[in-house]
């Protein structure tokens, strides 16, 4: 089966979770009996996950004639004669009649809380991959049914749920180890963690003003970016007992679900939610909504509120003080989290590509 893989968000992201997902593929693709290729931009990407994996040149094409901003909207050509699949990381679709085009769709974000120009390109560009994909993958039930409900002339036998998950090196450690490294102040304390973006969806501001009322607990804040003016604005009632981390290692970020009290992720949305999986594998409780994607990746582990306030996340908060009840959400997060698999993700994608060389028409 000759495999190409669509490069193309190494260049869109320097980190994040369609990031993680597309290089949990790659590596295991790139060591398995098939012919790929990968399609890259060119050699200089930031991307922290690309960094990370040592493709061999002989098997990278390079499309370095436009700049990403233009071609990540634009078909992409291949000379080909042979049966073909095709995957975009990021809804891009290759013309070539030998090819089966495979998308991934992450979730409706944009469809759902975007607006402007930005949320006009990226709803025509789904529209054109999912209109000429010959099989689609989504990351959980939730996404499926938001596809299914956002684009009903999709055939349900096209769309495959096929889960990712969380990375191997996320687990429980032996915390009676003497603490070393640059968090170890930040380690010393009792601290909520919060793992991601902070746009308006994911509630950061219910976050701060729920830590802001428990004055024996600090803040640790992983990527997301710079913190806006509002966010410094919103974090001053914190600020001696708030910490950002911009960029951590998977080492590092595994050691801060370690010594956590907890993961507080409040999102109104989720495609998936990798934090989620990455805490419960590593022994940190979770407190999280009930909303979308989310209970398929909590299940029981997760201390889940119905309303996304201060109240009910403090009062979910206070009862991981009783030292046999948080125990026992962590046993249970252990289980739900390594329930994912990403070694089942490439076996399931795998069988996704044969199955959609066998029922394209263009092949019978």
């Amino acid at each position: 089966m000759k495999i190409y893989f669509d490069n193309i968000v190494f260049n869109l992201q320097s980190a994040g979770g369609i990031s993680v997902y597309w290089s949990e593929l790659v590596k295991r693709f790139a060591c398995s009996d098939h012919d790929v290729t990968f399609i890259e931009q060119g050699c200089d990407v930031s991307n922290i996950f690309r960094k990370q994996i040592d493709l061999s040149q002989s098997r990278i094409e390079y499309k370095r004639t436009i700049p990403t901003k233009i071609s990540r909207y634009l078909p992409v050509r291949l000379k080909l004669d042979v049966p073909s699949i095709f995957h975009s990381s990021y809804y891009r679709v290759c013309g070539n009649p030998n090819v089966v085009n495979v998308i991934t769709v992450y979730d409706f974000i944009y469809e759902i809380f975007g607006s402007g120009l930005k949320q006009k390109l990226h709803h025509l560009q789904k529209k054109h991959a999912l209109h000429n994909a010959d099989a689609i993958i989504c990351i959980s039930e939730s996404t499926r049914t938001d596809l299914l409900r956002l684009h009903p002339y999709i055939p349900p036998n096209k769309v495959k749920v096929i889960y990712i998950a969380a990375g191997d090196g996320f687990i429980p450690i032996n915390k009676e180890q003497p603490l070393t490294g640059a968090n170890e102040h930040i380690l010393q304390r009792k601290f909520i963690l919060y793992v991601g973006n902070r746009s308006n969806y994911k509630n950061f501001d219910v976050v701060v003003s729920a830590v802001s009322q428990l004055n024996d607990l600090s803040l640790v804040a992983v990527g997301g970016g710079e913190l806006t003016a509002v966010e410094n604005r919103n974090l001053s009632q914190i600020s001696s007992r708030f910490f950002h981390i911009k960029s951590p290692s998977s080492t590092e970020l595994n050691i801060l679900y370690n010594y956590a009290f907890c993961l507080l992720y409040p999102s109104s949305y989720e495609g998936f939610g990798i934090p989620i999986a990455e805490a419960m594998k590593a022994g940190c409780p979770v407190i999280t909504s009930s909303l979308s994607s989310i209970p398929e990746v909590a299940g029981n582990a997760g201390l889940m509120i119905d309303s996304i306030c201060t109240d009910e996340i403090i009062n979910k908060i206070n009862t991981l003080n009783d030292g046999a009840y948080r125990n026992k959400v962590i046993e249970l997060g252990l289980v739900q989290g390594n329930s994912f698999s990403w070694d089942r993700c490439y076996r399931e994608t795998q069988g996704c590509y044969e199955q959609a060389l066998r029922d394209n028409r263009k092949y019978n």
